[in-house]
Formats: C-alpha cells, structure tokens, sequence
C-alpha cells in the first residue's frame, strides 16, 4: 500500500516540507515515539494526506483521527505522543512563517439528504398492430399513465420469433414517438412483439401482444361496419327471436371470433355463422340471461378490429309492494307503495292508479306515469267507498297484475252549520251636498247649451231647476236628466230672453241644497233683429223672362218663427188690414199677402202688388 501511494508524496516538495511539523509526529506516536521526524515523511499517513486536497487541510487541523481509523494500536501508544507533540509544535511554525498553518481551518463537508429513488413509468396503453406488409408490420401504442417526473426517455421495442425465447431489441436508442415500423422481417414469419417505457427511475412492464403477429401482406384491413341500430342497446322482449347480421371487410380471409364477457358463446342457446364478408348472430327465443355485451373482433394476423353488440331481453315488471292507505279526508285519499322486487330487467318508467267504488265495480284511471311511490286522489264523491289498485310500467308495458288495498276508503257526510258573517251597519243617510256646482255660462243664440252639476245625498234628492226663481216645469224647451248623482238641464235653442239666472235644487227628507249660475245669450233679439233681416232681404229680377227671382244666399224660414222672434201676430187674429202690409221689407219676405182679411192664410206673395213668388215660401238671410 506504501509503494503504490509513494509516486504522489514525492512530487509536491513544498507540501512535504510543509507537513513535518504538526501531522508526522501525530501518526508515528506510536509506533516509534523517539525517532527524528526525517522518517516520518514516508509514513502509511502521508500518501493518504496528499491524495486529495481535502487530505491535505485535515491534518493542518487534527492529525490524530486519521491514524485512530486506521491503525487499532494506535489509540493505547498515544498518551506520551502528545508532549512530543507539544514539544515540536514551535519550532514548526518558525520553519515555514507563510505555511498554511496559518490560515483559518476549513469547514467540514456537510453530509447531503439521499434523492429519493423516482418510480419507474408504467405500461405503454392500448398496443396494437396498425398495417402488415410483406417483409414489415406496424405498431401503434399510447402513453403510459405515469411518466415520472422527469418524463419519459422513449420507448425501446423488442421482437422474438414464435417458438423462440430470445427477446430481440429493435431500437439500440429510445424514441419518442408512439408508432414505430419493424423492417426486415421474413414472409410467414410469426413475431411476438413488447414495447418498454424507458425514464428516469427506470424501465416499465413491457406491454405486449396477446399474438403473434404473421408477417404477410394483407390487401384491406380488417374493418367491422357495426349498423347503426346496433351501435346502441338493442332491446328484445323475452320470447322473441334475435337475428343480427353484422358486415366486415378485410383481404385475405379475416378470423372472426365472438365472446361474452372474455369467454366462448354458449352454442346451445347462440347460433353463429360466418362467411366472407358477413357473420350473423342467431337466439331463436330469447332469455333474460341472453342479456349483456357481446364482443366482435375480426383479425388478420396480429391486425383486428373490435365492436361491441349490447343485448337487452325485457319483459313486464312485477307489481308494486306495500300499497296502503295513508289517510283519508273530505274528498281527498292518501296512499304509498314499494317499488316493485322485479323490474324486468328494465327501468321503471311510472305507476299507474285506479279507483273503483263499491256500488258500480268498475275501474277508472286517476293517475298515469306517477313518477313517485305516493300520490293523493281528490275529487271522490260524498258517501260512496273506494279502492284503489296501482300497476307498475316500464318500457314492455304494464305489470301482469296490480297491487290492490285491503280495505275501502269511506268518503264520509260531513254536517256544516252556516253562520253568516256579521256585517256592521253603517248610518248611510246623509242630507243633500253639491259636490260640483254650476259655472256661468256664456251662449250663442240659437244654439242647444248643457247646464252640469253633481250632488250627492241619501236618500236620493229629488231635483229642481229654477229660472229668475221661477220653478221649471214641462216645458219642451228645457230638458233636465239626473244620473248616478250628475244633473244636468238642456237648454235647446236659447234666444236673448232665456238668458239670467238657473239654479239647481235638491231636496231630501234630512235637508236641502242649492247651486245656481248665470247664463248669458249673445246676439240681438225682438223687433230690432227682425227689422235688420227684413232690410237685409232682397228681390232679384230676371230681365229675359220679366219675372222676380228668390233671393240668393237665402234660407227659408217658417212663418211661426217670424212670428216668434218679432212678435207678429197671424193675419186671422187681426180684423181689419194688415198693420204691416206698408212695410216693403216684410213684403219682400211674404209676410203679408194679397187678401189680408180672413181666418186662413193664403200663400205668401213678395209684394203688395199680388206678385206671388214662384217657390211660394218664405226667405230669410
């Protein structure tokens, strides 16, 4: 051990000389505690020193450990080495002043945590074969679930013949990519195939082929063409026939194999029969056990292709359990029930409810597709008694038979006293009260004018309409209505004397009230207004035919309103000649005729020269 560590001592000079002061004496203590530090140099000690720096800074502090891991003897020699030690130390630092003694001692190393150990990846997922060729097939395959934290390094694929043991590698180096082309291959061959997960904590379980694979061309992959109805739960009553035929491609001829569940079909019960492009699938009456899913995989070599066919056999639930009666109230019943031990093998889609009662026996529907396992029927007649049955349904149809109540349900008579509500009177009299009184009003005359007030009181005022306080009575002149406490007086056609004060009166058996307004007619009246329109009034000659015409622009006006605006009395209540037969005016207007005497009233003329008018009317502007 000394010649193989010598060569290192010899060439640092310097860190020879260095070290005779403090480490030599300290690990040569024992063996020969008087000898001149000149042999110490070539010491078991000193080439372990020099080996590493790290060596080289432990003895400038201690020396004595290094020995005491070494040497057994060491430990009990070393009492008198120390004075030895002590006595040698001065003259150490005297030889070499600028020696690394001098410089502060070197911390120790702190020992480091262990890195945990990282878990190798998991198994690559879903290996499969993508294409065969002549001389080469394909592998597709999926991540690993877990990865590790560093991720994955790449895949490593292996192959090993059939009939053979050897694992052959494929890859020298991992790859990334999840599909990979193994070349090379001889035409017949069969080919076990793995594929490894390669990370940092290590390789994974290989995933592998459950078979091998047969390297031939294959000239159309196997593909299944699963219908469409079939690509959901096909439902079947029980007792029916199934017969499903399912297409597939593939060149050369595919392998076709069916499982339930990852074991053979019962050939007892399932009929199977395959042919180039087809295979059908036959259950002459169908069970309840047929049920399930049933696996298609049709192969060429190490390539398939896989479909699921999910058989469902229905038939009619059972019926419900528990039905009771809860309670019963008024009109009203109450039950609950159990859902049913049997729902055959399909979901229970509601209940149905029926009543019956006892005086006809016939059964009514109250409730269909109850979704709950109670309900409440209402509407049941007074003094009859009912029972109830309720079926159970589902996607077959109803139950065979309905869960019936034990015992009738009695819709009892009920005895009701009726008590009428007290109402509190009320003290409805009340004298009358104008709640609107009457506006002035100013009026054209000729024209109809509405008097309005409201008046309120009970019981009902009766009303009366006052002129200059002379009392209204039947005149047809005046109309005066009361509605829902509104009152009102039509004035039709006013002239200049029915103008002046109204008033409104109403008067019940607690008291009376009025209201009155002032009603003003514009225009003239009386003589002087007529006398304006007679001298407004002209007569027209036609110079061809020599005749006098009506005036134009003119309306014809009765002689009684004549008489009514100017006061003018009828011929017959006149003896004598007309008073107003000088008048030209009125002349003009017909007023007076060609013969005055008399009690009749011959036709009106324009003149006083007994021109008669040829419409034989009156004319006013």
């Amino acid at each position: 051990m000394t010649g193989k560590t010598a060569p290192p001592a010899k060439k640092p000079a310097p860190a020879a000389a260095k070290k005779k002061a403090a480490p030599a004496p300290k690990e040569k203590a024992a063996p020969a505690p008087k000898e001149e530090p000149a042999p110490k140099e070539e010491s078991a000690p000193a080439p372990k020193e020099e080996a590493t720096p790290k060596e080289e800074a432990a003895p400038k502090e201690e020396a004595a450990p290094a020995p005491a891991a070494e040497e057994p003897p060491a430990p009990a020699e070393a009492a008198p080495a120390p004075p030895e030690a002590g006595a040698e130390a001065p003259p150490a630092p005297a030889e070499g002043s600028p020696a690394p003694p001098a410089e502060p001692p070197a911390p120790e190393p702190e020992p480091q945590p262990e890195k945990p150990k990282e878990e190798p990846p998991s198994s690559p997922l879903s290996l499969a074969v993508e294409e065969v060729r002549e001389n080469s097939f394909t592998l597709t395959w999926k991540a690993p679930e877990h990865t590790g934290k560093a991720g994955l390094d790449g895949y490593l694929v292996e192959i090993c013949k059939d009939g053979s043991s050897e694992w052959k590698a494929v890859n020298q180096e991992p790859f990334l990519s999840t599909r990979y082309t193994i070349p090379n291959l001889s035409s017949g061959d069969k080919v076990h195939v793995r594929v490894t997960a390669v990370g940092a904590g290590g390789s994974s379980a290989p995933a592998t082929l459950e078979q091998p694979v047969l390297i031939r061309e294959i000239l159309q992959l196997p593909k299944i063409r699963m219908p469409r109805h079939l690509r959901e739960t096909y439902v079947r009553h029980v007792g029916d026939a199934v017969n499903i035929m399912i297409p597939f491609q593939g060149k050369p001829q595919p392998e076709v194999t069916w499982t339930k569940g990852g074991q053979p079909l019962d050939k007892s019960r399932i009929n199977i029969r395959t042919t180039a492009r087809d295979t059908i699938f036959y259950i002459r009456q169908a069970q309840r056990g047929d049920s399930g899913q049933y696996q298609l995989c049709v192969s060429i070599g190490g390539t398939e292709d896989k479909a699921i066919l999910d058989i469902q056999v229905v038939e009619p639930p059972g019926p419900p359990q528990n039905l009771k009666l809860v309670d019963v109230w008024g009109f009203n019943v109450a039950l609950e029930w159990s859902p049913p031990a049997d729902n055959g093998n399909a979901e229970i889609k509601g209940y149905r409810v029926q009543k019956s009662d006892k005086k006809s026996g016939k059964w009514f529907t109250v409730l269909e597709r109850c979704t709950r396992t109670s309900c409440t029927i209402s509407d049941l007649i007074i003094g009859n008694s009912y029972s109830f049955r309720v079926f159970s349904e589902n996607s077959c149809g109803l139950s065979n038979s309905a869960a019936v109540t034990a015992g009738l349900a009695h819709i009892e008579k009920t005895k009701t006293t009726y008590q009428p509500e007290k109402i509190p009177q009320r003290e409805m009299m009340e004298p009358p009260k104008f709640t609107q009184p009457l506006t002035d009003r100013t009026t054209t005359r000729g024209y109809n004018t509405h008097l309005f007030c409201s008046v309120r009181g009970f019981p009902q005022p009766k009303i009366i309409w006052l002129k200059n306080q002379m009392e209204i009575r039947e005149d047809p002149k005046y109309i005066a209505l009361i509605d829902q406490g509104v009152c009102s007086l039509e004035i039709r056609k006013p002239g200049p004397f029915d103008g002046g004060v109204y008033t409104c009166k109403a008067i019940n058996a607690l008291g009376e009230a009025s209201v009155d307004c002032r009603l003003d007619v514009k225009g003239e009246g009386g003589e002087a207004g007529l006398q304006a329109g007679c001298e407004s009034a002209q007569v027209r000659t036609d110079p061809r035919a020599g005749k006098e015409q009506e005036p134009s622009g003119l309306t014809p006006v009765p002689r009684w309103m004549l008489q009514l605006l100017g006061g003018i009395r009828a011929h017959g209540d006149a003896p004598g000649p007309c008073c107003l037969r000088g008048c030209p005016s009125l002349r003009a207007l017909g007023v007076c005729t060609s013969s005055c005497p008399g009690t009749s009233l011959p036709e009106p003329v324009l003149s006083c020269d007994n021109k008669t008018s040829p419409s034989g009317s009156l004319w006013s502007q």
